[in-house]
């Protein structure tokens, strides 16, 4: 009966069949991914992946790689990340605005940041480290957000 029950869970039947997006080439960490870099796969709807897995190409589009993606083999959900607008230790743009009054100084990132992020920044003028929050422009807003 064991053995039957091994023999139903391998088999799968004709159609149930998981399509997920799988590199076409090596993608290595820090490298940007774009849609030609990749292809669907079938996978059979009860094969097990060992972590949660990107199930459309679409949120793939822009994210950059954490790790080495192989050819052909699904890509885990913790694999890629959002590109990063602040590099730790590069000069950026700090803003502070409240109402009418507008500051912007020059800060150094404690940390690489995206989109949205909060992350620690060293005043070069000041040499106080102060939080703020990642932009779309790359510069750190800081103060009310």
């Amino acid at each position: 009966m064991a053995a039957a029950m091994i023999a139903a869970t391998c088999h799968t039947a004709a159609g149930e069949e998981r399509v997920l997006p799988v590199p076409t080439v090596t993608i290595y960490p820090g490298d940007t991914i774009n849609e030609s870099m990749l292809k669907d796969r079938k996978f059979p709807e009860n094969y097990r992946f060992r972590t949660a897995v990107v199930e459309s190409p679409r949120v793939l589009a822009g994210k950059t790689a954490r790790r080495t993606l192989l050819p052909g083999e699904p890509i885990p959900l913790n694999a890629v990340d959002d590109p990063k607008l602040v590099t730790r230790g590069v000069q950026t743009a700090i803003l502070f605005e409240e109402g009418a009054l507008s500051i912007v100084g020059v800060g150094i990132p404690l940390q690489s940041g995206a989109l949205g992020e909060t992350v620690q920044v060293k005043n070069v003028d000041s040499g106080r480290i102060i939080t703020g929050r990642v932009q779309a422009d790359g510069k750190i807003r800081i103060g009310i957000q």
